[in-house]
Formats: C-alpha cells, sequence, structure tokens
C-alpha cells in the first residue's frame, strides 16, 4: 500500500492511498469518486509515459509520498431547466428511463463484472434497502467483523446507487468481499480471475442473512430473519431406498431452486421438476451397507423473491474446467409454482388463489357472481408483497388470518413475476461476461453491463434463455403476487 500525492487542475488531493495488489484501473476509480473525471478520460503521468488501466505497480516504479498529475475533463453537472416545462413523452426513451427509473451502473474493477451484476440484481429488492437502512453502524457481539463490514459496505453501495445517475466505482465493497470471501481475490498473471456469479450471490446473502437477524431463535417474532423471510424457501423432501424399503423425511431452507439442464429439459418448468429429485448414496442401517435412495421435495413454504439457478455449468474431466450446457431453455415473465408445492401448502393456496383469479376477472371486466360477493370483494384489495412485511417473515407463509383484512399481512398464492435476471456470456465459467437485466418500479427494463446501463424492451428478456454463445439466463429473480384476505 503507497500514498501519493495527486494534482489535478488547481487542486490538490493529499495522501491519495494505491493498493499495489491491485490493478491501475481501481486507481483510476478512486480518482473518478474525487474529481469526476471517468477513468477514461484520465491522463496520468509517470515514469516513461501515462498510467495504462492494467499496469503493474512493481515495474512503475512510483514511490511513496510521490506527487503525481491527471489531465482529464469531469462530468458535467446536469443542471435543472431554467424555464419552461419538459413532459416526460417528450424526452428521449434514455433520457425518460433516467428521469424514473435507476441508471447508475458500476465500473468493472477488474473482472468483476459477476459482483455488479449480483448488486444490481439484489438492490432491486425494497425490502432489503429497507432492512440495511436500518442495519446499525456498530458491529453486534455475536457477529464477526468481516460480515459486520460486508454488510455496512453493502449497505453503502445501495445506498451511492440510489443517489448517482453516473456509474459508481464499488472499491470498498469489493475489498470487503474479497476479505471475507479470499476466494474473489484470486490473481492469475497479476490480474483478477473471473468468478461465479451465483457463488458471489450466494455468499452475500449468507453473510446478510447473519448480519440482519436479530440474536436469538429466528423462530421468535422479535429476532425476525429477514433474509429468510425474503429469500428463503422451505423444502420438505421425502428420501426413499427401494432396496431395502427405509424412508425418512427431512425439513430444509435454501436460498434458490435449481433448474437442471439435460436433453429432456426445454422449459423452466421441466428443469425445476428435474431439479426437486435427486440421488444419493449413504449407510443403510438395515442393509449395513451403502446405499442408494431417491430424495424428492417439495415446497412447503414460500419466500417473497423466488431466485431460481440454471445448472449450467459442470466439471469437465478432459480439460480440468469448468464448461457450460449452451441448451436453450426457455422460461417464464410470470412463473406459477404450484405444481412443485407440498399437499398441506396447496391447500392453503387454494383461497388466495382464487382471490387473485376473481380481482383479475373484475379487472378485464367478467361480472359473474359480482352482486353476491360484492360487500366481500370491496374489501379485498391486490398487491405485490412490496413492502408489507415488518421482517418477521410472516407474509412469506401462504396462511390466512382472523380479522379485519385492512389489518392483514399479504397473502402469497404461488404465482410469481420476473423482476430481474442475470446472464452469462461465454463458454466457461472462469471467462465470459455477466450482466444483469432489471425490471423497474416503473415496469421498464434496464440491461445493466457494467457502467453502461442500457434500456430494453420486456419482449427481448426472456430470449435470454440461451442456445447460442449470446448472453443466456444464469439466475432469475422472480417476485411474489399476493392478495389480502
Amino acid at each position: 500500500m503507497l500514498t501519493v500525492t495527486v494534482k489535478w487542475q488547481k487542486e490538490v488531493f493529499q495522501k491519495v492511498e494505491i493498493d499495489t495488489s491491485q490493478p491501475a484501473y481501481v486507481f483510476k476509480c478512486q480518482l473518478y469518486d474525487l474529481t469526476g473525471v471517468p477513468p477514461e478520460r484520465q491522463k496520468i503521468m509517470v515514469k516513461g509515459g501515462l498510467l495504462k488501466d492494467d499496469a503493474d505497480w512493481a515495474t512503475l516504479g512510483v514511490k511513496e509520498g510521490q506527487r503525481l498529475m491527471m489531465m482529464g475533463t469531469a462530468d458535467e453537472v446536469v443542471k435543472a431547466p431554467e424555464k419552461g416545462t419538459v413532459f416526460m413523452e417528450d424526452l428521449p426513451e434514455e433520457e425518460q428511463v433516467v428521469a424514473v427509473g435507476h441508471t447508475a451502473g458500476l465500473f468493472n474493477l477488474g473482472n468483476t463484472c459477476y459482483m455488479n451484476s449480483t448488486i444490481q440484481c439484489l438492490h432491486s429488492v425494497p425490502e432489503l434497502k429497507s432492512a440495511l437502512v436500518k442495519y446499525p453502524s456498530e458491529r453486534r457481539n455475536d457477529l464477526d467483523h468481516t460480515s459486520h463490514m460486508l454488510t455496512a459496505a453493502t449497505r453503502e453501495l445501495f445506498n451511492e446507487l440510489d443517489k448517482s445517475f453516473k456509474p459508481v466505482a464499488p472499491m470498498q465493497f469489493w475489498m470487503v468481499l474479497r476479505k471475507k470471501y479470499p476466494q474473489f481475490g484470486q490473481l492469475h498473471n497479476g490480474v483478477f480471475m473471473q468468478q461465479d456469479a451465483e457463488e458471489c450471490w450466494t455468499q452475500l446473502l449468507y453473510t446478510l442473512s447473519q448480519s440482519l437477524r436479530s440474536p436469538g431463535p429466528s423462530e421468535n417474532p422479535e429476532n425476525p430473519d429477514t433474509v429468510k423471510a425474503l429469500f428463503g424457501i422451505e423444502l420438505v423432501s421425502r428420501i426413499h431406498c427401494q432396496e431395502s424399503g427405509e424412508e425418512s423425511s427431512e425439513t430444509e431452507s435454501v436460498y434458490s431452486l435449481k433448474c437442471h439442464i439435460s436433453q429432456e429439459v426445454n422449459h423452466l418448468h421441466e428443469g425445476l421438476k428435474h431439479g426437486l429429485k435427486s440421488e444419493l448414496e449413504k449407510a443403510s442401517p438395515s442393509l449395513g451397507r451403502s446405499a442408494i435412495y431417491l430424495k424428492e421435495s417439495r415446497i412447503n413454504a414460500l419466500p417473497r423473491y423466488l431466485t431460481v439457478q440454471f445448472v449450467r455449468f459442470f466439471w469437465k474431466r478432459e480439460s480440468n474446467q469448468k464448461a457450460k450446457i449452451l441448451r436453450k431453455v426457455d422460461y417464464p415473465l410470470e412463473l406459477d409454482v404450484y405444481d412443485f408445492c407440498s399437499d398441506d401448502l396447496r391447500k392453503k393456496l387454494e383461497a388466495p388463489r382464487q382471490t387473485l383469479r376473481d380481482e383479475e376477472g373484475k379487472k378485464l371486466g367478467l361480472k359473474a357472481n359480482e352482486k353476491a360477493s360484492s360487500s366481500k370483494d370491496s374489501d379485498v384489495k391486490m398487491t405485490d408483497a412490496e413492502g408489507s412485511s415488518n421482517g418477521s417473515g410472516e407474509s412469506s407463509k401462504a396462511t390466512s388470518e382472523e380479522g379485519d383484512s385492512s389489518d392483514k399481512e399479504p397473502v402469497l398464492t404461488g404465482i410469481y413475476d420476473l423482476v430481474a435476471v442475470l446472464t452469462h456470456k461465454g463458454r466457461s465459467a472462469d471467462s465470459g461476461h455477466y450482466v444483469a437485466w432489471v425490471k423497474q418500479e416503473n415496469g421498464k427494463w434496464i440491461e445493466y453491463d457494467d457502467d453502461n446501463p442500457i434500456p430494453q424492451r420486456e419482449e427481448d428478456i426472456t430470449k435470454l434463455s440461451g442456445g447460442g454463445d449470446w448472453h443466456m439466463a444464469y439466475i432469475c429473480m422472480y417476485k411474489a403476487r399476493a392478495v389480502r384476505m
């Protein structure tokens, strides 16, 4: 680590830190935060010429306390119009999105597209942002330091994205992520390696689940598990050995469903069906040796945000690396998981699903039985589960309660709407490029290709289904459609 002085125009920045283990591009991102000059416009004088993005600090000979000169023009500050009113519909589409959507991209700090795309998807969850806003600055005694630091860094990065229209350099988050999970700091020939976005997603959610939960049992309403309420899927499984006849059951909580891909799988629904069945080998008490068991799982409790991972990567022994399944697997804008639910959950879903059908029928002008149920219908409200829970997770269970409907938490229906897609382009998990495609609150979609947000049409989102070398869905995030009973 070095500290240098940087002179830019009439300003002098003292004690600017350089992490010599990182590419020079990271240093340029730091200067962007200080000066507003984008990295591509920066001209920094060092021994032998201009500082290049991939320069190796060890060979540059920069010394402690050295004074560096930077040239470049900062981004212009967008000023409010002095007079006249411009209506939204008169603006170009890109400017409309700037006005009503989230458009801050994230700079790539050197093969960090896996991290940027993960952040953009999770940043779109308002309940998660609300929980992070309330996260205290002081660490709990039962929480390790790096988990606290990563959670705080996530909170600060989300806040920067909310306030900025220009790209953000996620340096503090990246440094803490690598400290908490060193695998994300792997180097190859002095360059940070590409990592798996799903692994980043999983590790970050695990950390947040520890930090955003009060001490004590998570089942206690006074100790809510925010992440579990938002993303946790409760599975009940039957484990059966055909050879011995042994049978048992188990319950577990996971943060995603797996879509397994084979020659028979053409659609997400088929892949999920395969993913809920698996074979495992374990010791059989009755046989006195190992035997094959079939594990069949069903969903027993639903989350507000359902995450699906397409299992596209596998280990190829011949080349000793992760290979990718390019097969096309279609996925819908609206996903119904009723077929994957346990019998108990299906029974609980029947009433809210009927309420949902009635409400949607009324929107389409269907008036059958409306008079007979008008008094009841007047108390029924549609909601999308956003901002609906106090964090206890109660709204994630598809159950109904007694009492005034206006005081009720939304009840889930088992029907979900697509709100984010994380894609991968390339043939290997260790290379290629990750991008996030996120639905805004105004219904429009934006493609976040690192620091370059691009408006997209909804009909093009489901075309990211694979079958070639273009971007294909790796993680899909769906939002629950719910009703008040």
